[in-house]
């Protein structure tokens, strides 16, 4: 049985840092690319980050560019998340997914479609 399982969310002042992780249990995804997205309260599910399947090419929505960090550990089957200058509209339910989509080496999406496994998130709260 694949799974997703994220930890690291909690209460966190504004200017604040967290670091999400996203352990994958039940089949590598090394080969795959992987992303984060996060759902507000009332809000549709958006897009955070995405890396592809080595690391190498990341992407980022506008809103947290410069502040949010992607990256992953294939020894450990782990997709990271470093937030820092966190803002109160960071506040979110964080998820990580994984895409069985292959697109070339420097594949990766924002696409929440495109992503089949997801975990059951994190809850990340700043406040102001």
């Amino acid at each position: 049985q694949v799974q997703l399982v994220e930890s690291g969310g909690g209460l966190v002042q504004a200017g604040g840092s967290l670091r999400l992780s996203c352990v994958a249990s039940g089949r590598t995804f090394s080969s795959h690319a992987m992303g984060w997205f996060r759902q507000a309260p009332g809000k549709e599910r958006e897009f955070v980050a995405t890396i592809n399947w080595n690391g190498g090419s990341t992407y980022y929505a506008d809103s947290v560019k410069g502040r949010f960090t992607i990256s992953r550990d294939h020894a450990l089957n782990t997709v990271y998340l470093q937030m820092n200058s966190l803002k109160p509209e960071d506040t979110a339910v964080y998820y990580c997914a994984a895409t069985l989509n292959y697109g070339g080496k420097y594949y990766y999406s924002a696409e929440p479609e495109d992503y089949t496994y997801w975990g059951q998130g994190t809850q990340v709260t700043v406040s102001s």
